[in-house]
Protein backbone atom coordinates (compact mmCIF):
# COMPACT_ATOMS: atom_id res chain seq x y z
CA UNK A 1 0.00 0.00 0.00
CA UNK A 2 1.11 3.50 -0.61
CA UNK A 3 2.78 5.38 2.15
CA UNK A 4 0.13 7.96 2.51
CA UNK A 5 -2.78 8.13 0.67
CA UNK A 6 -4.25 12.13 1.37
CA UNK A 7 -6.11 12.87 -2.08
CA UNK A 8 -9.21 10.81 -3.49
CA UNK A 9 -8.26 9.29 -6.91
CA UNK A 10 -6.34 5.96 -8.25
CA UNK A 11 -2.51 4.95 -6.45
CA UNK A 12 -0.70 2.37 -8.40
CA UNK A 13 2.20 1.06 -6.73
CA UNK A 14 3.82 -2.50 -7.20
CA UNK A 15 4.19 -5.21 -5.80
CA UNK A 16 6.79 -7.86 -5.58
CA UNK A 17 5.94 -11.12 -7.59
CA UNK A 18 8.44 -13.55 -5.21
CA UNK A 19 10.03 -14.93 -7.97
CA UNK A 20 13.72 -14.80 -6.88
CA UNK A 21 15.55 -16.61 -9.90
CA UNK A 22 18.09 -19.18 -9.13
CA UNK A 23 21.01 -19.29 -11.09
CA UNK A 24 23.25 -22.62 -11.34
CA UNK A 25 26.73 -21.89 -10.57
CA UNK A 26 29.68 -22.32 -12.55
CA UNK A 27 31.00 -26.56 -12.14
CA UNK A 28 34.48 -26.74 -13.65
CA UNK A 29 36.54 -24.16 -12.65
CA UNK A 30 39.50 -25.74 -11.19
CA UNK A 31 42.32 -25.16 -8.88
CA UNK A 32 45.69 -25.85 -9.68
CA UNK A 33 48.59 -25.07 -6.60
CA UNK A 34 52.30 -26.18 -6.83
CA UNK A 35 55.37 -24.67 -7.81
CA UNK A 36 55.48 -21.82 -10.82
CA UNK A 37 58.86 -20.32 -12.86
CA UNK A 38 57.21 -16.98 -11.49
CA UNK A 39 54.06 -14.74 -10.22
CA UNK A 40 52.63 -13.96 -6.93
CA UNK A 41 53.02 -16.24 -3.97
CA UNK A 42 50.41 -17.83 -2.00
CA UNK A 43 47.83 -15.55 -3.86
CA UNK A 44 44.59 -17.42 -5.44
CA UNK A 45 45.29 -15.69 -9.39
CA UNK A 46 42.08 -16.83 -11.77
CA UNK A 47 43.09 -17.04 -15.44
CA UNK A 48 41.08 -18.07 -18.43
CA UNK A 49 43.76 -19.21 -20.87
CA UNK A 50 47.51 -21.19 -20.70
CA UNK A 51 48.48 -17.76 -22.35
CA UNK A 52 47.18 -16.00 -18.81
CA UNK A 53 49.29 -18.86 -17.47
CA UNK A 54 52.42 -17.69 -19.15
CA UNK A 55 51.74 -14.09 -18.82
CA UNK A 56 51.43 -14.80 -14.90
CA UNK A 57 53.22 -17.91 -14.03
CA UNK A 58 56.19 -17.99 -16.78
CA UNK A 59 54.84 -20.98 -18.87
CA UNK A 60 56.17 -24.74 -18.34
CA UNK A 61 59.46 -25.47 -16.45
CA UNK A 62 60.94 -28.58 -16.06
CA UNK A 63 60.64 -28.81 -12.33
CA UNK A 64 57.04 -27.32 -12.45
CA UNK A 65 54.55 -30.05 -12.59
CA UNK A 66 52.24 -27.50 -11.74
CA UNK A 67 52.76 -25.67 -15.13
CA UNK A 68 52.24 -29.00 -17.56
CA UNK A 69 49.13 -29.83 -15.78
CA UNK A 70 47.10 -26.57 -16.32
CA UNK A 71 48.31 -26.64 -20.13
CA UNK A 72 46.62 -30.03 -20.25
CA UNK A 73 43.37 -28.34 -18.13
CA UNK A 74 43.32 -26.01 -21.30
CA UNK A 75 43.75 -28.31 -24.33
CA UNK A 76 41.44 -30.65 -23.43
CA UNK A 77 38.36 -28.25 -22.93
CA UNK A 78 39.25 -26.22 -19.09
CA UNK A 79 37.67 -22.78 -19.72
CA UNK A 80 38.75 -20.86 -16.05
CA UNK A 81 41.49 -21.66 -13.45
CA UNK A 82 42.71 -20.83 -10.31
CA UNK A 83 46.18 -20.98 -9.72
CA UNK A 84 48.15 -20.90 -6.56
CA UNK A 85 51.81 -20.79 -6.22
CA UNK A 86 54.09 -21.95 -3.34
CA UNK A 87 57.70 -21.46 -3.06
CA UNK A 88 60.65 -23.63 -1.07
CA UNK A 89 63.91 -21.71 -0.95
CA UNK A 90 66.50 -23.99 -1.28
CA UNK A 91 68.95 -24.77 1.39
CA UNK A 92 72.31 -22.90 1.00
CA UNK A 93 71.19 -20.72 -1.96
CA UNK A 94 72.35 -17.25 -2.28
CA UNK A 95 69.13 -15.57 -2.64
CA UNK A 96 65.96 -16.42 -4.30
CA UNK A 97 65.27 -13.24 -5.29
CA UNK A 98 67.04 -11.36 -8.20
CA UNK A 99 68.05 -7.44 -6.90
CA UNK A 100 69.53 -4.39 -8.93
CA UNK A 101 71.27 -1.32 -7.74
CA UNK A 102 71.63 1.62 -9.53
CA UNK A 103 73.91 4.48 -7.66
CA UNK A 104 71.89 4.47 -4.26
CA UNK A 105 68.50 3.43 -5.29
CA UNK A 106 68.38 -0.90 -4.83
CA UNK A 107 65.56 -2.69 -5.91
CA UNK A 108 64.32 -6.28 -6.70
CA UNK A 109 62.39 -8.70 -8.76
CA UNK A 110 58.78 -9.12 -7.89
CA UNK A 111 58.53 -12.32 -6.40
CA UNK A 112 61.72 -15.22 -6.21
CA UNK A 113 62.69 -17.13 -8.74
CA UNK A 114 65.05 -17.03 -11.91
CA UNK A 115 63.04 -15.21 -13.90
CA UNK A 116 63.66 -12.00 -12.33
CA UNK A 117 67.47 -12.36 -13.82
CA UNK A 118 65.85 -11.12 -17.59
CA UNK A 119 65.13 -7.74 -15.92
CA UNK A 120 66.22 -4.57 -16.77
CA UNK A 121 66.34 -1.62 -15.17
CA UNK A 122 66.80 2.07 -16.37
CA UNK A 123 67.01 5.07 -14.17
CA UNK A 124 67.39 8.74 -15.38
CA UNK A 125 66.57 12.22 -13.58
CA UNK A 126 65.32 13.70 -16.62
CA UNK A 127 62.34 15.28 -14.75
CA UNK A 128 60.63 18.67 -15.59
CA UNK A 129 62.12 21.53 -13.41
CA UNK A 130 59.81 22.82 -11.25
CA UNK A 131 58.13 19.16 -10.53
CA UNK A 132 59.54 19.18 -7.05
CA UNK A 133 57.68 22.25 -6.00
CA UNK A 134 54.37 20.91 -7.06
CA UNK A 135 54.81 17.73 -5.45
CA UNK A 136 56.14 19.50 -2.36
CA UNK A 137 59.73 17.46 -2.03
CA UNK A 138 62.84 18.19 -3.09
CA UNK A 139 63.96 18.63 -6.55
CA UNK A 140 66.36 16.00 -6.44
CA UNK A 141 64.50 13.16 -4.86
CA UNK A 142 62.30 12.75 -8.25
CA UNK A 143 63.55 9.99 -10.70
CA UNK A 144 61.95 8.23 -13.54
CA UNK A 145 62.18 4.35 -13.77
CA UNK A 146 61.82 1.83 -16.65
CA UNK A 147 61.45 -2.02 -16.57
CA UNK A 148 62.00 -4.19 -18.97
CA UNK A 149 61.17 -7.94 -19.06
CA UNK A 150 63.59 -9.17 -21.96
CA UNK A 151 62.00 -12.59 -21.71
CA UNK A 152 58.65 -11.17 -22.66
CA UNK A 153 59.25 -8.06 -24.13
CA UNK A 154 56.83 -6.46 -21.96
CA UNK A 155 58.12 -3.25 -20.13
CA UNK A 156 56.47 -0.75 -17.39
CA UNK A 157 57.42 3.31 -16.89
CA UNK A 158 57.18 4.69 -13.44
CA UNK A 159 57.72 8.63 -13.97
CA UNK A 160 58.00 11.08 -11.41
CA UNK A 161 58.50 8.72 -8.70
CA UNK A 162 60.44 9.82 -5.47
CA UNK A 163 62.72 8.60 -1.85
CA UNK A 164 60.72 11.34 -0.16
CA UNK A 165 57.65 10.55 2.25
CA UNK A 166 55.05 11.03 -0.85
CA UNK A 167 52.12 8.82 -2.14
CA UNK A 168 54.45 9.12 -4.87
CA UNK A 169 57.01 7.37 -3.31
CA UNK A 170 59.06 4.98 -4.87
CA UNK A 171 58.40 1.70 -2.88
CA UNK A 172 54.33 2.71 -2.66
CA UNK A 173 54.17 3.15 -6.16
CA UNK A 174 56.01 -0.36 -7.27
CA UNK A 175 54.41 -1.71 -4.92
CA UNK A 176 50.36 -0.96 -6.11
CA UNK A 177 51.34 -0.54 -9.72
CA UNK A 178 54.28 -3.35 -10.66
CA UNK A 179 54.12 -6.48 -11.66
CA UNK A 180 57.53 -7.01 -12.09
CA UNK A 181 59.69 -4.76 -9.49
CA UNK A 182 59.63 -4.16 -5.57
CA UNK A 183 61.67 -1.31 -3.47
CA UNK A 184 64.74 -2.93 -1.53
CA UNK A 185 66.68 -1.31 1.33
CA UNK A 186 66.97 2.12 3.34
CA UNK A 187 65.78 5.39 1.12
CA UNK A 188 68.77 7.72 0.34
CA UNK A 189 68.68 11.14 0.82
CA UNK A 190 68.11 12.05 -3.10
CA UNK A 191 67.89 10.14 -6.32
CA UNK A 192 71.59 8.93 -8.10
CA UNK A 193 73.48 11.62 -9.03
CA UNK A 194 74.26 10.89 -13.06
CA UNK A 195 71.32 11.97 -14.93
CA UNK A 196 70.52 8.66 -16.47
CA UNK A 197 71.53 5.16 -15.11
CA UNK A 198 71.22 1.20 -15.40
CA UNK A 199 71.22 -1.80 -13.58
CA UNK A 200 74.84 -3.77 -14.08
CA UNK A 201 73.60 -5.87 -16.85
CA UNK A 202 72.22 -3.61 -18.77
CA UNK A 203 75.37 -1.64 -18.85
CA UNK A 204 77.18 -4.28 -19.27
CA UNK A 205 74.71 -4.99 -22.36
CA UNK A 206 75.00 -1.69 -23.91
CA UNK A 207 78.63 -1.61 -23.82
CA UNK A 208 78.84 -4.67 -25.44
CA UNK A 209 77.03 -3.53 -28.29
CA UNK A 210 79.06 -0.49 -28.40
CA UNK A 211 81.86 -2.96 -28.74
CA UNK A 212 80.27 -4.60 -31.56
CA UNK A 213 79.46 -1.31 -33.33
CA UNK A 214 82.69 0.15 -33.41
CA UNK A 215 84.67 0.94 -36.39
CA UNK A 216 87.54 -0.44 -37.15
CA UNK A 217 86.56 -3.62 -35.22
CA UNK A 218 88.14 -4.49 -32.22
CA UNK A 219 88.30 -8.32 -31.07
CA UNK A 220 90.16 -7.63 -27.69
CA UNK A 221 87.87 -4.43 -26.60
CA UNK A 222 84.96 -6.67 -27.67
CA UNK A 223 86.04 -9.92 -25.59
CA UNK A 224 86.75 -7.00 -22.76
CA UNK A 225 82.62 -6.56 -22.73
CA UNK A 226 81.94 -10.28 -22.86
CA UNK A 227 83.77 -10.68 -20.48
CA UNK A 228 82.40 -7.95 -17.89
CA UNK A 229 78.53 -8.84 -19.14
CA UNK A 230 78.99 -12.51 -18.57
CA UNK A 231 80.56 -11.43 -15.15
CA UNK A 232 77.55 -9.16 -14.39
CA UNK A 233 74.78 -12.12 -15.10
CA UNK A 234 76.59 -14.76 -12.89
CA UNK A 235 76.78 -11.65 -10.27
CA UNK A 236 73.18 -11.83 -11.09
CA UNK A 237 71.38 -13.59 -7.76
CA UNK A 238 67.72 -15.96 -8.14
CA UNK A 239 66.69 -19.12 -7.47
CA UNK A 240 63.67 -21.74 -8.26
CA UNK A 241 63.45 -23.25 -5.16
CA UNK A 242 62.95 -26.94 -4.48
CA UNK A 243 60.97 -29.53 -3.89
CA UNK A 244 57.95 -28.51 -1.51
CA UNK A 245 57.42 -29.75 1.83
CA UNK A 246 53.79 -30.56 3.50
CA UNK A 247 54.55 -29.06 6.29
CA UNK A 248 56.41 -25.67 5.29
CA UNK A 249 54.80 -24.67 2.36
CA UNK A 250 51.25 -26.50 2.04
CA UNK A 251 49.78 -26.60 5.45
CA UNK A 252 52.52 -23.67 7.42
CA UNK A 253 52.01 -22.38 10.70
CA UNK A 254 48.99 -20.18 11.24
CA UNK A 255 47.97 -21.43 6.87
CA UNK A 256 44.55 -21.08 7.34
CA UNK A 257 44.14 -17.99 9.71
CA UNK A 258 46.47 -16.01 6.93
CA UNK A 259 45.59 -17.74 3.70
CA UNK A 260 48.74 -19.42 2.95
CA UNK A 261 49.57 -22.53 1.63
CA UNK A 262 46.48 -25.08 0.48
CA UNK A 263 44.18 -22.35 2.33
CA UNK A 264 45.37 -19.55 -0.30
CA UNK A 265 42.20 -21.08 -1.96
CA UNK A 266 40.31 -19.85 0.48
CA UNK A 267 40.59 -16.51 -1.52
CA UNK A 268 38.69 -17.85 -4.47
CA UNK A 269 35.20 -17.60 -4.28
CA UNK A 270 34.37 -20.25 -6.16
CA UNK A 271 35.89 -23.95 -7.65
CA UNK A 272 34.98 -26.88 -8.15
CA UNK A 273 37.72 -29.01 -8.98
CA UNK A 274 40.69 -29.39 -7.32
CA UNK A 275 43.76 -30.66 -9.22
CA UNK A 276 47.46 -31.05 -6.99
CA UNK A 277 50.20 -31.96 -9.35
CA UNK A 278 53.08 -33.88 -8.24
CA UNK A 279 55.68 -31.09 -6.61
CA UNK A 280 57.02 -32.54 -2.92
CA UNK A 281 59.84 -34.64 -4.10
CA UNK A 282 59.66 -37.99 -6.00
CA UNK A 283 56.40 -38.56 -8.53
CA UNK A 284 53.44 -39.06 -5.79
CA UNK A 285 52.05 -36.47 -3.49
CA UNK A 286 52.14 -37.68 0.42
CA UNK A 287 48.97 -39.39 1.23
CA UNK A 288 48.28 -36.65 4.57
CA UNK A 289 48.18 -34.71 1.82
CA UNK A 290 45.83 -36.35 0.16
CA UNK A 291 43.55 -36.76 3.01
CA UNK A 292 43.90 -33.10 4.07
CA UNK A 293 43.40 -31.84 0.35
CA UNK A 294 40.26 -34.42 0.18
CA UNK A 295 38.67 -32.90 3.06
CA UNK A 296 39.45 -29.24 2.07
CA UNK A 297 38.23 -29.77 -0.97
CA UNK A 298 34.52 -31.53 0.92
CA UNK A 299 34.43 -28.14 3.04
CA UNK A 300 34.48 -26.43 -0.53
CA UNK A 301 32.06 -28.45 -2.29
CA UNK A 302 34.43 -29.32 -4.78
CA UNK A 303 35.82 -32.24 -6.30
CA UNK A 304 39.37 -33.54 -5.89
CA UNK A 305 41.62 -35.49 -8.81
CA UNK A 306 44.46 -37.34 -8.13
CA UNK A 307 47.24 -39.34 -9.54
CA UNK A 308 47.56 -43.08 -8.65
CA UNK A 309 51.01 -44.06 -7.23
CA UNK A 310 53.84 -44.32 -10.14
CA UNK A 311 55.16 -47.83 -8.41
CA UNK A 312 51.70 -48.81 -9.83
CA UNK A 313 53.20 -49.73 -13.16
CA UNK A 314 50.77 -52.88 -13.95
CA UNK A 315 47.57 -53.59 -13.09
CA UNK A 316 49.10 -56.16 -10.87
CA UNK A 317 51.38 -53.48 -9.06
CA UNK A 318 47.37 -51.93 -8.33
CA UNK A 319 45.14 -54.54 -7.01
CA UNK A 320 48.21 -55.61 -4.81
CA UNK A 321 48.84 -51.93 -3.24
CA UNK A 322 45.38 -51.28 -2.83
CA UNK A 323 44.94 -54.75 -0.92
CA UNK A 324 47.53 -54.50 0.92
CA UNK A 325 46.48 -50.94 2.33
CA UNK A 326 43.33 -49.49 0.85
CA UNK A 327 43.99 -46.20 2.39
CA UNK A 328 47.08 -46.19 -0.21
CA UNK A 329 45.82 -43.43 -1.89
CA UNK A 330 45.79 -41.61 1.43
CA UNK A 331 41.70 -41.12 1.09
CA UNK A 332 38.28 -43.04 0.36
CA UNK A 333 36.37 -40.02 0.27
CA UNK A 334 33.38 -39.63 -2.65
CA UNK A 335 34.65 -36.44 -3.40
CA UNK A 336 38.13 -37.91 -5.01
CA UNK A 337 39.12 -39.87 -7.77
CA UNK A 338 42.26 -41.24 -8.67
CA UNK A 339 43.10 -42.03 -12.70
CA UNK A 340 45.75 -44.57 -13.66
CA UNK A 341 47.84 -44.69 -15.61
CA UNK A 342 50.18 -41.66 -16.44
CA UNK A 343 50.19 -39.59 -19.55
CA UNK A 344 53.05 -40.21 -21.92
CA UNK A 345 53.89 -36.96 -23.78
CA UNK A 346 56.68 -34.90 -25.42
CA UNK A 347 59.35 -33.36 -23.15
CA UNK A 348 60.55 -29.95 -24.38
CA UNK A 349 63.32 -29.87 -21.67
CA UNK A 350 64.54 -33.17 -22.75
CA UNK A 351 64.77 -33.08 -26.94
CA UNK A 352 60.95 -33.69 -27.09
CA UNK A 353 61.82 -37.30 -25.69
CA UNK A 354 58.59 -39.09 -24.16
CA UNK A 355 58.15 -38.72 -20.48
CA UNK A 356 55.59 -39.64 -18.34
CA UNK A 357 53.53 -36.90 -17.11
CA UNK A 358 50.78 -36.44 -13.90
CA UNK A 359 47.16 -36.96 -15.45
CA UNK A 360 45.10 -34.71 -13.20
CA UNK A 361 45.36 -31.59 -15.84
CA UNK A 362 44.07 -34.08 -18.49
CA UNK A 363 41.09 -35.28 -16.66
CA UNK A 364 39.82 -31.65 -15.33
CA UNK A 365 39.98 -30.65 -18.99
CA UNK A 366 37.91 -33.85 -20.16
CA UNK A 367 35.37 -33.02 -17.45
CA UNK A 368 35.31 -28.92 -18.20
CA UNK A 369 34.96 -30.33 -21.77
CA UNK A 370 31.73 -32.91 -21.02
CA UNK A 371 30.51 -30.55 -18.37
CA UNK A 372 30.29 -27.96 -21.09
CA UNK A 373 28.85 -30.11 -24.08
CA UNK A 374 26.51 -32.32 -22.35
CA UNK A 375 25.98 -31.10 -18.31
CA UNK A 376 27.54 -32.06 -15.13
CA UNK A 377 25.59 -35.06 -14.69
CA UNK A 378 27.53 -37.03 -18.15
CA UNK A 379 29.91 -39.02 -16.59
CA UNK A 380 32.90 -37.39 -17.80
CA UNK A 381 34.01 -41.16 -19.45
CA UNK A 382 33.63 -43.10 -22.62
CA UNK A 383 34.63 -42.48 -26.08
CA UNK A 384 33.90 -38.98 -26.19
CA UNK A 385 36.23 -38.38 -23.44
CA UNK A 386 38.88 -38.00 -25.94
CA UNK A 387 42.82 -36.97 -24.23
CA UNK A 388 43.64 -34.54 -26.29
CA UNK A 389 47.79 -33.61 -27.08
CA UNK A 390 48.53 -36.98 -25.10
CA UNK A 391 50.52 -39.70 -28.12
CA UNK A 392 50.48 -42.35 -25.33
CA UNK A 393 50.01 -43.78 -22.10
CA UNK A 394 52.48 -45.47 -19.63
CA UNK A 395 50.10 -48.92 -19.89
CA UNK A 396 47.60 -50.16 -22.10
CA UNK A 397 45.01 -51.51 -20.36
CA UNK A 398 42.84 -54.60 -21.98
CA UNK A 399 39.74 -55.24 -20.58
CA UNK A 400 40.25 -57.69 -18.88
CA UNK A 401 42.88 -55.82 -16.98
CA UNK A 402 40.87 -52.98 -16.71
CA UNK A 403 38.26 -55.25 -15.36
CA UNK A 404 40.62 -55.87 -12.43
CA UNK A 405 40.71 -52.12 -11.72
CA UNK A 406 37.01 -50.85 -11.84
CA UNK A 407 35.58 -53.08 -9.21
CA UNK A 408 38.04 -51.29 -6.76
CA UNK A 409 37.08 -47.16 -7.71
CA UNK A 410 40.53 -47.17 -9.88
CA UNK A 411 39.35 -45.22 -12.97
CA UNK A 412 41.16 -46.24 -16.33
CA UNK A 413 42.74 -44.07 -18.84
CA UNK A 414 42.61 -46.47 -22.26
CA UNK A 415 43.45 -46.55 -25.80
CA UNK A 416 40.49 -47.58 -27.93
CA UNK A 417 40.51 -47.42 -31.62
CA UNK A 418 39.47 -45.39 -33.40
CA UNK A 419 39.43 -42.52 -30.81
CA UNK A 420 42.91 -43.03 -29.15
CA UNK A 421 43.17 -42.09 -25.36
CA UNK A 422 40.13 -41.82 -23.59
CA UNK A 423 39.15 -41.51 -20.04
CA UNK A 424 37.51 -44.95 -19.30
CA UNK A 425 36.53 -45.17 -15.76
CA UNK A 426 33.70 -42.68 -14.11
CA UNK A 427 33.95 -44.06 -9.92
CA UNK A 428 34.76 -42.26 -7.21
CA UNK A 429 37.37 -43.08 -4.53
CA UNK A 430 34.31 -44.41 -2.81
CA UNK A 431 32.92 -46.23 -5.60
CA UNK A 432 34.64 -49.84 -4.53
CA UNK A 433 32.06 -52.36 -4.71
CA UNK A 434 32.41 -53.13 -1.31
CA UNK A 435 31.98 -49.99 0.00
CA UNK A 436 28.22 -49.91 -1.17
CA UNK A 437 28.06 -46.11 -0.87
CA UNK A 438 25.07 -44.34 -2.93
CA UNK A 439 28.22 -41.56 -4.42
CA UNK A 440 29.88 -44.69 -5.86
CA UNK A 441 29.76 -42.70 -9.56
CA UNK A 442 31.26 -39.01 -10.42
CA UNK A 443 28.44 -37.68 -11.95
CA UNK A 444 26.00 -38.32 -9.15
CA UNK A 445 28.44 -36.53 -6.39
CA UNK A 446 29.15 -33.53 -9.11
CA UNK A 447 25.71 -33.24 -9.77
CA UNK A 448 24.93 -32.88 -6.03
CA UNK A 449 27.79 -30.69 -5.81
CA UNK A 450 26.71 -28.78 -8.23
CA UNK A 451 23.02 -28.02 -6.58
CA UNK A 452 24.44 -27.42 -3.05
CA UNK A 453 26.28 -25.16 -4.26
CA UNK A 454 23.32 -23.75 -5.99
CA UNK A 455 20.89 -23.80 -3.71
CA UNK A 456 23.33 -22.37 -1.17
CA UNK A 457 23.80 -19.29 -2.91
CA UNK A 458 20.31 -18.71 -4.39
CA UNK A 459 18.85 -18.71 -1.01
CA UNK A 460 21.08 -15.78 0.42
CA UNK A 461 17.83 -13.78 0.29
CA UNK A 462 15.83 -15.96 2.76
CA UNK A 463 18.10 -14.87 5.54
CA UNK A 464 15.70 -12.80 7.98
CA UNK A 465 12.14 -13.20 6.34
CA UNK A 466 9.61 -13.57 8.32
CA UNK A 467 9.74 -17.29 8.89
CA UNK A 468 5.88 -18.35 7.88
CA UNK A 469 3.96 -19.69 5.19
CA UNK A 470 4.75 -16.93 2.64
CA UNK A 471 8.31 -17.49 2.72
CA UNK A 472 7.80 -21.42 2.77
CA UNK A 473 5.84 -20.63 -0.12
CA UNK A 474 8.48 -18.34 -2.01
CA UNK A 475 11.00 -20.74 -1.06
CA UNK A 476 9.13 -23.99 -2.76
CA UNK A 477 8.33 -21.63 -5.85
CA UNK A 478 12.50 -20.50 -6.21
CA UNK A 479 13.77 -24.01 -5.69
CA UNK A 480 10.93 -25.70 -8.09
CA UNK A 481 11.72 -23.40 -11.18
CA UNK A 482 15.52 -24.44 -10.69
CA UNK A 483 15.10 -28.71 -9.90
CA UNK A 484 12.53 -28.14 -12.76
CA UNK A 485 15.09 -26.90 -15.16
CA UNK A 486 17.72 -29.32 -14.26
CA UNK A 487 14.26 -32.20 -14.85
CA UNK A 488 14.52 -30.50 -18.90
CA UNK A 489 17.40 -30.68 -19.38
CA UNK A 490 17.99 -34.42 -18.26
CA UNK A 491 19.82 -34.40 -15.36
CA UNK A 492 17.20 -36.39 -13.44
CA UNK A 493 15.94 -39.98 -13.86
CA UNK A 494 12.05 -40.11 -14.39
CA UNK A 495 9.26 -39.13 -16.84
CA UNK A 496 7.62 -36.44 -14.81
CA UNK A 497 8.94 -33.83 -12.37
CA UNK A 498 7.14 -35.38 -9.28
CA UNK A 499 9.53 -38.92 -10.68
CA UNK A 500 12.36 -36.93 -10.90
CA UNK A 501 12.91 -34.59 -7.69
CA UNK A 502 11.13 -32.69 -4.82
CA UNK A 503 10.87 -29.56 -2.83
CA UNK A 504 9.39 -29.33 0.70
CA UNK A 505 9.34 -26.51 2.52
CA UNK A 506 6.37 -26.45 5.09
CA UNK A 507 4.92 -26.43 8.40
CA UNK A 508 5.85 -30.97 8.82
CA UNK A 509 9.85 -29.47 7.86
CA UNK A 510 9.82 -26.68 10.13
CA UNK A 511 7.91 -26.96 13.38
CA UNK A 512 6.97 -24.42 15.87
CA UNK A 513 10.27 -25.29 17.86
CA UNK A 514 12.47 -24.36 14.31
CA UNK A 515 10.32 -21.21 14.53
CA UNK A 516 11.55 -20.27 17.71
CA UNK A 517 15.21 -20.88 17.60
CA UNK A 518 15.32 -18.74 13.92
CA UNK A 519 15.36 -22.20 11.95
CA UNK A 520 13.72 -22.62 8.59
CA UNK A 521 14.34 -26.16 6.83
CA UNK A 522 14.33 -27.43 3.10
CA UNK A 523 13.74 -30.56 2.06
CA UNK A 524 15.57 -31.16 -1.15
CA UNK A 525 15.54 -34.49 -3.21
CA UNK A 526 16.25 -36.19 -6.66
CA UNK A 527 16.69 -38.56 -8.70
CA UNK A 528 19.95 -38.66 -10.21
CA UNK A 529 21.35 -40.57 -13.53
CA UNK A 530 23.67 -43.25 -13.16
CA UNK A 531 26.25 -43.96 -16.03
CA UNK A 532 25.25 -47.02 -18.32
CA UNK A 533 28.38 -48.64 -16.93
CA UNK A 534 28.08 -52.03 -17.87
CA UNK A 535 26.11 -52.61 -21.43
CA UNK A 536 24.75 -56.14 -21.72
CA UNK A 537 23.58 -57.49 -25.55
CA UNK A 538 21.82 -60.97 -25.20
CA UNK A 539 21.75 -62.55 -28.49
CA UNK A 540 19.84 -65.82 -29.72
CA UNK A 541 19.02 -67.37 -32.58
CA UNK A 542 15.11 -68.06 -33.62
CA UNK A 543 14.20 -71.65 -34.41
CA UNK A 544 12.64 -72.38 -37.62
CA UNK A 545 9.10 -72.42 -37.25
CA UNK A 546 7.87 -75.94 -39.70
CA UNK A 547 4.51 -75.27 -40.90
CA UNK A 548 1.79 -78.06 -39.86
Amino acid sequence: MPATLSYPGVYIQEVPSGVRTITGVPTAVAAFIGRAARGPLNVATTITSFADYERSFGGLAPYSNLSFAVRDFFTNGGGQAVVVRLFNVKAGAPAATTTFTIGALTFEAATPGTWGKSLRVTVDTNVPAGMGASMGVAQNTIFNLAVLDTSSGRSELFTNLTVADHAQRVDRTLLASSEFLRWSGAFPAMAPAVAAGKDAVGAAEDALEVARRAIPFVQATFATKRNALDAALTALVGDDGEDLTLAEDFFPANAQANKQGLYALDQADLFNLLAIPPCTGGADLPTQLVGLAASYAESRRAFLILDAPAAWNTPNAAVTGLAASPDQLGTRSSYAAAYWPRLVQPDPFRGGLLSSFSTVGAVAGVMARTDSERGVWKAPAGLDATLKAVPDLSYRLTDAENGLLNPLGLNALRVKAPVGRIVYGARTLAGDDRLGSEYKYIPVRRLALFIEESLYRGTQWAVFEPNDEPLWSQIRLNLGAFMNDLFRKGAFQGKTPRDAYFVKCDRETTTQNDINLGIVNIVVGFAPLKPAEFVVISLRQIAGQVEA
